[in-house]
């Protein structure tokens, strides 16, 4: 290639890794004296673009700015059942704090947050509240001079000899030429057809958990497998939360149920609430309320106690109050449930929560656990719903994103049967990676570290 000539880039997706991509192409073209040109491309329109990117908290799983947590990599392989790509993990650890680093040079400051209630794995998150990150890193961009294109999702990567050479846009099919191609386009939880293959019957159904989510579908993990693309991940895993039913604001997750009982819509319990600390088990029941509970619903039910807890507002997002009783029999009629089961469960709960109630403790797993027959058992948390007044929030599954991508290694590239595909980047949630649970508040440190990764590699090898 002539050093003289451009360089062209397009990032598929306008999420935080295609955005770091697009900056960091920008940059590493810059500090070499390489004229680029670099396109980012949406199948959204400006309003709603930005993927679960948009709306996240973005909590990111670092100790500090400057620091990974202890043991973060061994983790995560034995969280995954060994089935954890290591070498690229080892990657995402080293290149955090430089990855932080880079952000902070930009003006994104970072605190250490609350975790809910219960102690879970270190995070830091950037000032400013949902979506904050994202709208620093889209500004960046556009004053950069990156090009934005709306509305035009992605029907095809263009090979030539082996070698990614472009794109195919829609609707109305035009090609953009391109030197590499970064891929950042998400994951499949807004694709009907693949959420029913991948996860069987009523999948199509889930909800997105953000706006932005249901504009994931699928189109670039579809495009690089047509090119020769490896699968990666779990394609039967995803992130799902327990949100409020009631509520149409983005993850309006409700997670003080370890505290009091789970019931399905005729009134019985079917899940042991206090199976872990909250980020152990929210995927589990917001898969078994979805898949496995008539109307797809159910109820998380307490009692005045829940006040008690400092901040238990921490852990609820939704903007609605709860529903609110001076009795069960009452809450019940207010739920439209079967008074007598509600009363029959709670009154079976609360006669197996036989322990010291003052063990109770918010902070941890607290081994305060059910007697013996109670079933499901309760094994933390377990006191009794004795005081109004009683509080109930309507629970249903949303998915935030998918496990199932394509292969990569630690330097962003796309794997095909034979090695990396030539001019082909990928980072984020598009790239699979993770088996079984999701790790907690890595989802979006991949994206901004490989992002980054991605557009550096993208200039290098254009």
């Amino acid at each position: 290639m002539d050093p003289m000539a451009q360089r062209r880039i397009v990032v598929v997706g306008h999420g935080a890794a295609g955005l770091c991509a697009a900056l960091s192409a920008v940059e590493a073209a810059r500090e070499r004296g390489i004229d680029i040109h670099v396109s980012i491309v949406d199948r959204a329109p400006e309003a709603a673009c930005g993927g679960g990117s948009r709306w996240s908290p973005s909590n990111i799983r670092m100790l500090s700015p400057d620091a990974m947590e202890p043991g973060f990599v061994n983790t995560i392989v034995a969280q995954s059942g060994g089935r954890a790509d290591r070498a690229y993990f080892e990657r995402l650890a080293a290149e955090a704090p430089a990855t932080a680093r880079w952000l902070q040079a930009k003006g994104i400051e970072f605190h250490t947050p609350p975790y809910y209630l219960a102690k879970g794995p270190a995070r830091i998150q950037p000032v400013g509240g949902i979506g904050s990150l994202y709208a620093t890193l889209a500004r960046l961009a556009k004053t950069a001079g990156i090009e934005f294109i709306y509305e035009s999702g992605l029907r095809g990567l263009l090979v030539d000899d082996g070698r990614v050479t472009g794109v195919e846009i829609g609707p109305a099919p035009s090609v953009l030429r391109a030197d590499a191609v970064v891929l950042a386009s998400g994951g499949f939880e807004g694709n009907a057809d693949m959420l029913r293959q991948h996860f069987g019957p009523g999948a199509e159904d889930l909800r997105p958990i953000s706006p932005g989510t249901a504009f994931d579908n699928g189109g670039g993990i579809r495009a690089a497998l047509q090119a020769g693309a490896r699968r990666s991940g779990d394609w039967n895993g995803m992130h799902a939360e327990p949100v409020d039913a009631r509520s149409h604001a983005s993850a309006p997750v409700v997670l003080v149920y370890p505290y009091g009982i789970v019931v399905d819509r005729g009134g019985h319990r079917f899940f042991d609430e206090g199976a872990g600390l909250m980020h152990e088990t929210w995927e589990k029941l917001a898969r078994e309320i979805h898949f496995a509970l008539p109307g797809r619903i159910a109820y998380a039910i307490l009692d005045a106690a829940l006040l008690d807890i400092p901040e238990y507002g921490r852990a609820i997002r939704s903007e609605i109050p709860p529903v609110r009783a001076d009795s069960i029999p009452e809450l019940a009629a207010q739920l439209g449930i079967p008074a007598a089961a509600l009363v029959e469960t709670v009154g079976a709960y609360n006669a197996a929560c036989s322990g010291d109630s003052t063990l109770f403790d918010e902070t941890r797993a607290d081994g305060l656990a059910s007697a013996p027959g109670l079933s499901p058992p309760k094994s933390n948390w377990a006191r009794p719903l004795v005081r109004a007044p009683f509080l109930a929030w309507p629970l249903v599954g949303a998915i935030a994103y998918t496990f199932g991508g394509i292969a990569t290694d630690a330097d962003a590239r796309v794997l095909g049967g034979d090695g990396p595909i030539r001019g082909l980047y990928a980072a984020g949630e598009i790239t699979g990676h993770f088996h079984g649970t999701a790790p907690n508040a890595v989802a979006m440190l991949r994206a901004l570290v490989f992002g980054r990764i991605a557009g550096r590699n993208a200039i290098l090898s254009a």
